[in-house]
């Protein structure tokens, strides 16, 4: 018997040998680490390029083409997938581990777990360093940031959640983290109110060039690939010096003027 980060706890038929993932940050994590192992994922597992059937999307998987993988085991997520559908697929007998991450170190202990007492790998290296990267001392806060994930309308990081995390780890205050939501829906006037530094990412929403810098007059934006800043997989290696490149690169092309509160 295994228990997932949910609590749940159900059969595991070992050796896993045949694995379906239904969150883009599991399917780069287990094919940096045995490619072999994936028989399936979603359409949105974009990274790295796998020839591996598609289930369709993290919100809609398609059940019956699932099932007739035969995995051994379905990773899911119980922020990014539907509790419905890993309903669904347990009905059919098949085994589902739901991951739960809101922190930076909650992904580093949940896969731990998965690779170790459940796939049965061991620790893969690219976590050993990523345990590394994140092992320093959080600092204060040095920056006070938006990070928006949609727009129409715009909806930001709020509390307990790893992008967040994240951020914090890094020396960004989310000026929205005090909210009652994780994802609060805000008005133009509060976007842009009390910050230093607008972190746009390309994913779920993609800001781009010229879709998103335009709503933050006389602030500092930083384009940064969603990779970086919430996936909790292998780019977690790389995600701060990625992030510290892009918002290093906004205050230069702002002009190099002190951020100011």
């Amino acid at each position: 018997m295994v228990r997932d980060d949910l609590g749940v706890e159900f059969e595991l038929k070992r050796p896993v040998r045949r694995v379906v993932s239904l969150v883009p940050s599991l399917t780069e994590a287990v094919a940096e680490t045995d490619r072999s192992l994936l028989v399936g994922a979603t359409d949105w597992c974009t990274h790295p390029v796998l020839d591996v059937p598609r289930v369709r999307g993290t919100k809609n998987p398609n059940v019956a083409a699932i099932t007739q993988l035969r995995p051994d085991l379905v990773l899911a997520n119980q922020e990014e997938n539907r509790a419905i559908d890993v309903d669904r697929l347990r009905a059919q007998g098949v085994a589902v581990w739901v991951t739960k991450i809101e922190s930076v170190d909650a992904a580093l202990s949940s896969m731990t777990r998965l690779f170790d007492e459940v796939l049965g790998v061991g620790e893969p290296e690219w976590l050993a360093a990523a345990k590394a990267v994140w092992a320093g001392v959080v600092p204060e806060p040095v920056r006070r940031v938006v990070i928006p994930i949609w727009r129409d309308p715009w909806m930001v990081v709020g509390r307990d959640t790893f992008t967040g995390d994240l951020a914090r780890r890094l020396g960004y205050e989310c000026v929205h983290a005090a909210r009652d939501e994780r994802y609060p829906k805000v008005s133009e006037a509060d976007l842009i109110a009390g910050i230093d530094l607008a972190i746009l990412p390309d994913e779920p929403y993609v800001f781009t060039e010229t879709d998103g810098p335009e709503a933050f007059p006389g602030v500092p934006v930083a384009l940064v690939d969603g990779r970086s800043l919430t996936w909790y997989g292998p780019s977690l290696v790389s995600a701060p010096q990625r992030i510290q490149i892009a918002v290093s690169r906004a205050h230069t092309e702002w002009g190099g003027r002190e951020y100011g509160r």
